[in-house]
Formats: C-alpha cells, structure tokens, sequence
C-alpha cells in the first residue's frame, strides 16, 4: 500500500477518533454496565431481603388478570393501549406504561396499585426513568440527554464505524507481526501503542458489531423518515407497526367484551411460538372492547435474535377468540422481525448466558481503555521534544479528556451510592454536578495533577459502593456471596475491582511524574531557588 495511502488511513483514523473518543468512552462505559441492566434493579432497591427472601419469577396468570382490571379501572386510558412487563427473578412485580389524553407516558407498578397511588405525581414517568438502571441505560446511548443525544450517539456511531474501518486498512500490513507485539520496557509510550493496537484487534468483531448496530438503532427513525419520502411515497410510516411488531393498530368497535383469562392467552403463545418460548411482556389493545387484542412479547431460548412476539385475539365469546393472527417468535418469523431483533440481540448480548454478558461486559471496558489511551497517544506523539512549552490546544485536550473520561467514572460510582441514599431522587440529579465538577477541577489543574488527583478519587467513589450498599440495605458482600445472590454481590465485587484498576493508574502516573521527559503537556513546572524543577506525569502511562 503507498504511503501516500496509509498517511491518509492514518490521518481520518486520528480525527475521527479523536472527534469521537470521549462520547464513545461513556457509551461503552455505561454501556458494558447495562449489559446487567435486569441484575441492577435487584441491587438498587433498598426494598429487597438477599438473604432470607429470593425473588421468584414467572409470570402468574391470575395476578396479571387482577393486575389489568385495577389497572383500567383506576386509570381508563389504559384501555386504549398498555405495555406491561411481567415479573422476572430480579424484577419480582408487575409494571404497567400507557398514554393519558395529552399523551403524556404514565407508569405504575402491582404494588402501587395495590395500595392506591394513583395520583398523576405516582404515574409520572420521571421516576422510572430516574432510577439507577434506566439512566444508565440511557447514558449509554444518549449521554443521558433525551431524543438529542439519541440522535448524536447514532452520528458518533458512524464515525466510530470510520474509525474502524481506516484502523483496519492502516494495520492490515502489518498485521502478523503487531498481533502479539506488546514490548514492555522504559519506553512507555510503545508499550501503551502495543496495548491499544493488540486489544483494538482482537475486539474488531465487537466494536462492528457494536458500530453498526448502533448506528442502525440509534438513526433508525432518521432512515425510516428518509425512505419514506424518497423510496416509499409517504406510505412507509403507515407500515411501520406491521414490520416492527406482530399485532396490527386496530380501531376500538365499541362493543363491550369480556376479556380472556391471562392463562388462555399465554397458553395459546406458547402453542404457537413453541416450548422454548418465554413471555416477558404485554401489550393490551382495547382492553374490555371485543376487538381487543394482546400481543406477547418475549424470547427463545438458543437463538441468534431471540427476540419475538405472537398476536393473539383477547376478547372473549368471540368467534375469532384466542385465535393467533401473527407469530413473529424466532423459527416462525418474517425477515424485517428477524433482522431487528438479530441487531438488538447483537448488541446488547441478549442471545447467549452469564458467559456471554461477561465477555461484552469485558469488550465494553476494553473499548473504553481504547479510546481514552488513544487519546492519550495522540497527545504524545506530537510532544514537541525540543521544546519545554507545549501548544496550548494539546494542553486543553490532555484536560478534557482526563475531566470527560475520569469524570464519568466517578460519576457514575456517585450515581451507584445516591441511587441507594436518595432513592427518591433522579439518578441524573447525582451523576451531572459530580461529572461537570470533575471536568471542571481538570481544566483548573495542570494534566498530569488532574489525573492523580481524580484517579484517587475514582479509587474512593468506587470503594464507596459496596459500604454504601452494606450501610443502606445490610446486603454486605459476603452475606450476598453466601446466599448465592449474584446480582447483588457481583456489582460490588466489580466496583472493588474498578477501584483497584484506579489506584493502579494513579500510583502508575504518580511514579512517571519522577522520572519521565519534561518537555510535555502532562509536566508541570515548579521553580525552586530559580532553578526550573520538572515534575512530569506522563498519560500514556496509564
């Protein structure tokens, strides 16, 4: 390949990496989190009993009955159209989402309705999305900003699909030899390439993976309004439900009707989606109307795109009653569901087991090591040797990146402990202030101090989750280890590791400020009896 060539590779890999990098090192951050998104809401209630009192799981037939008539009754607009997500092992109650007149998505619980709070602060939907999982979820493809960021993380995703691809193309001749080459020795900066090239390829088949579905879930609807005017003459948002879901939008009739048993409606699901299907949530169409219809989302087990769903009539004394009108389960489905559900399924690892998510959740902070340190190494590499002051605008962007990629860190620990101290409060209300402080504190500080400074701090924030969670609900790690709860004690053994990967970096740039090269934008400067001392913490360190 010319040079010419691999100087052009080189330059777009650069930019668009750098352009990129600290949106990227959020999502994958946050992102290799929500891989446990379902084990977060077990370790997040202060509610629960680890030891003596297991949550079971299943959905229970009759409980969803009861369930539907309080929730109509109370709130009559759910008639219309609700979502409801049955009960799961970390999940233990029924939750239900609908629309009120203005439109406006209203939430409730089994256990809300159960004890009458049904006010329009109880149903608001602020709270659902505040807790701890859900922002989390939402930091990974929105930066926590609603509909804006969603439509940003999907232009990063591109970007970050560039990157990849001029990554590739740029080592692709020299690709036997880098496999393994990680030269370890006095010169940090090689080591630091080594570790991003090696772990940047053999990730690749994550991070496309993650690139293109991204890209494709977060700008789907920006396709969709693009097709539609230019290949389908306006008529594609008309048939978007269909290619999306299994039960058509149906218009009320006005006719009142007895609604079937939950048992007839998930026995008939099953029937039709097989055994290894398994229900995890509802959508009600005209609940009480005898055009009312239920489609049963859920997933089967040992399939690539496990995500499905069967239509099934629910009006009773009915001729149609329980009669199946689509099966959109894996082994039955058409090619738009199959494909839909392959790239969720891809993306968020939801077709294998804990072997699986443990991989992603790996290929997840591997991905963020491989954007902060190219950062880094970017910085480095054009360190004017000769030259004690270093270009301002390689200064700022040393600082931003220890404040953006540092910062989330501790950010997110402080979201983990406000989650359980302040469990009524929105989880973005703790995660912003303590991430724009911590990005702030290192464009007031020299780079190399910053990052000292806000590793430790990263080191306390993380140590802090397991003694806030011992402190809050007395689940302390061992007593949860003991009783075999994994979703509780595997969120604080993972924290204890963050913290110790934390005080590693920060003891690793403390011992380079003693003895690396002056001349860069991570040294800072102390006179001492007019005599310039050097003191320099070099980044790529870390």
């Amino acid at each position: 390949m010319k040079a010419a060539t691999l100087r052009l590779y080189q330059t777009l890999h650069t930019w668009v990496g750098l352009m990129a990098g600290w949106a990227l090192f959020i999502a994958f951050f946050a992102g290799a989190i929500t891989v446990f998104h379902e084990e977060l809401h077990a370790w997040q209630s202060p509610q629960r009993t680890v030891a003596g009192h297991p949550a079971a799981a299943g959905p229970d037939p009759a409980a969803l009955d009861g369930f539907m008539h309080a929730l109509v009754a109370a709130h009559p607009n759910a008639a219309a159209s609700a979502y409801v997500t049955l009960p799961t092992k970390h999940e233990p109650g029924l939750r239900a989402y609908w629309q009120d007149k203005a439109g406006e998505w209203q939430t409730t619980t089994s256990a809300s309705l159960a004890a009458g709070r049904n006010t329009p602060k109880d149903t608001s939907l602020d709270a659902a999305q505040g807790e701890l999982a859900a922002f989390i979820d939402s930091l990974h493809y929105t930066l926590g900003v609603p509909v804006a960021g969603n439509y940003f993380m999907g232009v990063v995703a591109v970007l970050y699909g560039l990157a990849l691809v001029s990554g590739v193309l740029l080592h692709l001749p020299r690709l036997k030899p880098d496999l393994f080459a990680i030269r370890p020795g006095r010169n940090l900066k090689r080591f630091w390439m080594d570790a991003h090239n090696v772990i940047g390829l053999f990730s690749l088949p994550f991070h496309l993976v993650f690139a293109i579905t991204g890209a494709v879930l977060c700008l789907a609807m920006v396709l969709v309004m693009v097709f539609n005017v230019m290949a389908f003459d306006g008529k594609l948002l008309e048939a978007l439900p269909r290619l999306t879901t299994a039960s058509p939008e149906l218009k009320a009739s006005g006719q009142p009707a007895q609604p079937l048993p939950a048992a007839t409606l998930l026995a008939a699901a099953r029937a039709s989606a097989g055994e290894r299907f398994a229900p995890l949530s509802l959508r009600y169409q005209h609940y009480g109307d005898a055009s009312a219809l239920i489609e049963i989302r859920g997933g089967s087990a040992r399939a690539l795109g496990n995500y499905g769903s069967v239509s099934v009539r629910a009006a009773a004394g009915r001729p149609d009653s329980g009669k199946v009108l689509a099966n959109q389960a894996a082994g039955s489905r058409d090619a738009n569901h199959a494909i839909y559900s392959a790239l969720y399924d891809l993306h968020f690892g939801t077709y294998g087991g804990l072997a699986l998510r443990l991989v992603y959740l790996l290929a997840g902070l591997a991905g963020a090591f491989l954007f902060y340190s190219g950062n880094l190494l970017w910085i480095e590499s054009r360190r004017k040797t000769r030259q004690q002051e270093q270009p301002r605008v390689h200064r700022l962007l040393a600082q931003a990146t220890v404040g953006v990629c540092i910062g989330c860190c501790i950010a997110v620990a402080a979201a983990f402990c406000g989650a359980l101290l302040w469990p009524a409060r929105a989880t973005g209300y703790t995660y912003f202030p303590v991430f724009f402080a911590a990005i702030g504190w290192a464009l007031l500080r020299p780079p190399a101090r910053a990052a000292i400074e806000l590793l430790w701090t990263a080191t306390a924030a993380a140590l802090l989750v397991p003694l806030v969670n011992a402190l809050v609900t007395g689940d302390y790690l061992w007593r949860a280890a003991l009783a075999g709860h994994w979703a509780v004690a595997g969120f604080d053994i993972g924290a204890l590791a963050l913290a110790c990967g934390f005080a590693a970096l920060a003891l690793a740039t403390q011992r380079r400020a003693r003895s690396g090269p002056p001349n860069s934008v991570w040294a800072m400067q102390k006179a001492r009896t007019g005599v310039a001392e050097t003191t320099v913490a070099d980044a790529a360190a870390n």
